[in-house]
């Protein structure tokens, strides 16, 4: 992707941040793919998950082609910048990283499932990068909705660092915490894939697998 910095590894201070500003990015009403509404309300019973696991546009390609996500959007999380740009994103002046946010049916894709496509299809080993893609707004991070979504993603953490290791591969870097506010990136990043078939999509997937039978009960994550 463009206008990356290589020497922007680490998070700025609060108070050294860009100021952004009070209007939101114009979003389209639709999902260029499949229709859905992209911005909330969303249906009823519907949850919301949110990753950054490097480029977010081969991310949310992963995320709208999975059974049972209803809609899928890219945008910027975890930063001081109120609704950045994405130019300012990636001068790491920000402290966003690039996410996807995936709205899904839990009746027929659990988050369980969900966390088993984030930690497959890249390297959460990294740091501030991913492959060429190399700054603070690549970093590895699970957004958490909620306290249960925080225990299952810790969980999965745990049981993922255990293959990664018998794999010969390092630590995990992925830092697993609440959502804070969620920004939506420009339009011409939204499904950017499908309106560019052949553009930027690399692949860091290290080839281990979350153990096929990963799941967390509700009495493993109830306070």
């Amino acid at each position: 992707m463009f206008f990356t910095d290589p020497h922007k590894q680490s998070l700025p201070d609060p108070d050294k941040a860009l100021p952004g500003r009070s209007e939101a990015v114009e979003v389209p009403e639709r999902h260029y793919v499949n229709g859905a509404k992209l911005t909330p309300p969303y249906p009823d019973g519907s949850e919301v998950a949110t990753f950054a696991m490097g480029c977010f546009w081969g991310d949310e390609k992963l995320f709208w082609q999975t059974p049972g996500v209803i809609v899928t959007a890219v945008g910027y999380a975890g930063g001081y910048t109120p609704n950045p740009t994405y130019r300012e994103v990636c001068t790491g002046k920000t402290g966003h990283a690039e996410v996807v946010r995936v709205v899904f049916d839990p009746k027929v894709v659990t988050y369980e499932q969900l966390l088993a496509k984030f930690w497959e299809n890249h390297d959460p080993t990294q740091g501030m990068r991913q492959g060429n893609d190399t700054g603070t707004q690549y970093r590895s991070v699970i957004f958490t909705s909620n306290p249960a979504q925080q225990k299952i993603a810790e969980a999965s953490r745990d049981a993922f660092e255990q293959n990664l290791a018998k794999a010969g591969y390092g630590h995990i870097t992925t830092a697993i915490v609440p959502l804070g506010e969620f920004y939506f990136a420009e339009d011409y990043h939204q499904q950017y894939l499908a309106k560019v078939p052949n553009g930027y999509c690399p692949n860091h997937s290290t080839g281990v697998k979350l153990p096929t039978d990963f799941v967390v009960t509700p009495l493993q994550y109830v306070d």
